[in-house]
């Protein structure tokens, strides 16, 4: 159930030059919160009115907390990393719907500002969990030795190659025949058709959580619609309120 909170900022730090990492203590959110589900910021400045979707990054319902990492993209954003411990900001959340992290082998896959999501997931996995990250460049790289303390083996790719392997994550899996029961993936939309075709190929279950641009947040302004196979033919989602995460065989690329 949603509910909106003015959420008090506990901790704002810089994780790359261009990278926040803002805790924000909204105990009714956090106690209702799941993998995979994000929140709506609102930038209360009096200009920018519509809100702004955020992923979550880590859950601590027991201190009713939730964790935010994102990019500083526009106005928006921009606004939300000057805050810093003690400033409040209205939220609306949780949106969507998320993973359901369950047992076997788990891969998961993210690249750039679509890693985040996935740190919870990692958490909340039972068994062998494997983890392919991709960023443009080694100073764009974040989270990984956190993936790490949760017990998953962490590949890196840049597209630069300085720092691992050097292409795309799915050139990675390929070069390293990295399989598994279920994929977990968050990123770019391009990044998620290849990733969803290199898993239909092997016969791996693949979910998918789309990133589309999103204005009211609650499935009532149709701004983020995606082709869904219905059958013999297709019909549309809403990300917002049906996803972010579908099934990647279901979406028509």
């Amino acid at each position: 159930m949603k509910t909106v909170e003015n959420a008090a900022v506990v901790s704002m730090l810089n994780l790359t030059d261009d990278v926040r990492d803002m805790t924000i203590h909204c105990p009714v959110i956090a106690s209702e919160a799941k993998a995979g589900q994000f929140v709506e910021l609102y930038p209360d400045n009096g200009v920018n009115l519509l809100a702004r979707p955020i992923s979550i990054c880590a859950i601590d319902a027991e201190n009713g907390n939730i964790r935010l990492v994102f990019r500083i993209v526009g106005k928006g954003t921009e606004i939300f990393s000057r805050l810093s411990a003690g400033d409040k900001i209205r939220v609306l959340g949780p949106c969507g719907n998320g993973f359901s992290p369950g047992e076997g082998r788990a891969v998961l896959v993210g690249g750039g500002i679509g890693v985040p999501p996935l740190l919870e997931t990692c958490r909340q996995l039972k068994g062998e969990k494997t983890v392919v990250l991709g960023f443009r460049d080694k100073s764009d790289v974040i989270l990984c030795d956190e993936f790490e303390a949760l017990g998953a083996k962490v590949y890196i790719a840049t597209d630069n190659g300085s720092l691992g392997f050097k292409g795309n994550v799915v050139e990675l899996m390929k070069s390293e025949n990295i399989t598994g029961d279920m994929i977990y993936s968050c990123g770019p939309k391009i990044m998620l058709k290849f990733l969803s075709d290199y898993a239909k190929e092997r016969g791996i279950a693949c979910l998918v959580s789309l990133e589309e641009r999103m204005a009211c947040g609650i499935g009532a302004c149709v701004g983020c619609v995606v082709k869904i196979k219905d059958g013999d033919g297709w019909t549309h989602k809403k990300v917002c309120k049906d996803g972010p995460v579908f099934d990647g065989r279901e979406v028509i690329w």
